[in-house]
């Protein structure tokens, strides 16, 4: 998105509006959702209601946080399948190993934020350093994870802490504080991708490491980051669901892994690496979590949820498949099919 701005003849400051340029996947995700919106309040009113929307509210700001998070690794080419883990990973040891005491809960958050940074370190190793297969790495993650979870949970759901309860499932405003978390995470992503040299690097390096790499830029260590950045934030999704729900299991985080990708696809971000839209990404999840909340009012089956997400999947996929730019004609093919037309 830019814009010109400048001084009129009379020293007023103004903008010129014309020349805002909106990227693809912005302009497709906002209108998406507008239509649904309109969409639900004709068909489902219920949906978009006060209260339907403050129940779901928080979900999609979850889907928003671990979007963000496999935002980060698609920029560089990558996917990250070990999401399910480190989300139900953190859910279990918030719940756990806090035992419903507010006084452990910090302790707790801590030890999760510590095994987030130890996953994403070893995914970054194996797929930055050893240039192993992204997605066999992330799955093998993914298993140990999921070893982490069955050991610290037993097969046993508890509730968390009640502060917990109150800073994840409370309110500030009228507005959820899981959606105020979303908020801030966003913007601090926009910031450092989009402000900072880091960002400006991290995106180059996306869109072409070789270069990247001959230009003397640490491809490695941006893609191993990449990694870690993403399972801090998958760490802080799951923390705020075992506040958001009253008992969470120990797969939160299996129906997360489909989400993230869409709202990545969805938001325009390539499969192949380069730019990421953080702001598209979240108003993607907020489109999603809503057809979501449409399909349950008008009776569609909760098992049909995921069918739902793969078809927005390829919805996204087809959209920015598709060449939308008219092939011009080249002028001496042109001027040949002229002379042809008057002879």
């Amino acid at each position: 998105m830019a814009q010109q701005a400048g001084l009129t003849p009379d020293g007023s400051f103004a903008l010129d509006w014309r020349a805002i340029k909106f990227s693809r996947g912005f302009v497709t995700v906002v209108l998406s959702t507008l239509v649904l919106l309109i969409v639900c309040s004709v068909f489902a009113p219920s949906a978009v209601s006060v209260g339907g929307l403050s129940g779901s509210l928080p979900f999609a700001a979850i889907i928003a946080i671990v979007g963000l998070g496999q935002m980060l690794v698609v920029q560089q080419g990558g996917f990250d399948l070990s999401l399910a883990g480190g989300v139900s990973l953190a859910v279990v040891i918030t719940t756990h190993l806090s035992g419903g005491d507010d006084a452990q809960l910090f302790a707790s958050i801590l030890i999760a934020v510590g095994c987030a940074v130890v996953a994403g370190v070893v995914n970054g190793i194996l797929v930055g350093v050893l240039r192993l297969n992204a997605i066999i790495a992330t799955i093998g993650v993914n298993a140990l994870m999921y070893g982490a979870v069955f050991a610290v949970a037993g097969g046993v759901p508890r509730s968390t802490t009640p502060l917990m309860a109150e800073i994840a499932g409370g309110k500030t405003l009228g507005l959820p504080n899981s959606v105020l978390f979303a908020v801030g995470v966003t913007l601090l992503v926009s910031f450092v991708l989009k402000l900072t040299v880091m960002g400006r690097r991290f995106e180059a390096i996306g869109a072409n490491p070789q270069a990247a790499h001959a230009a003397g830029l640490p491809v490695r260590r941006y893609q191993a980051t990449a990694y870690v950045c993403a399972q801090l934030l998958y760490c802080l999704a799951g923390v705020l669901i075992s506040g958001i729900t009253r008992e969470p299991t120990a797969f939160q985080g299996d129906s997360l892994l489909l989400p993230s990708v869409a709202v990545v696809v969805l938001a325009g971000t390539s499969l192949l690496g380069g730019r990421g839209f953080p702001i598209s990404t979240v108003i993607a999840a907020v489109f999603l979590n809503q057809l979501s909340q449409f399909a349950l009012a008008v009776g569609v089956p909760f098992s049909a949820q995921t069918i739902i997400q793969a078809l927005a999947l390829v919805f996204g996929i087809g959209v920015y498949s598709v060449r939308w730019r008219r092939t011009a004609i080249p002028r001496e093919k042109l001027s040949n099919s002229e002379e042809t037309n008057n002879v």
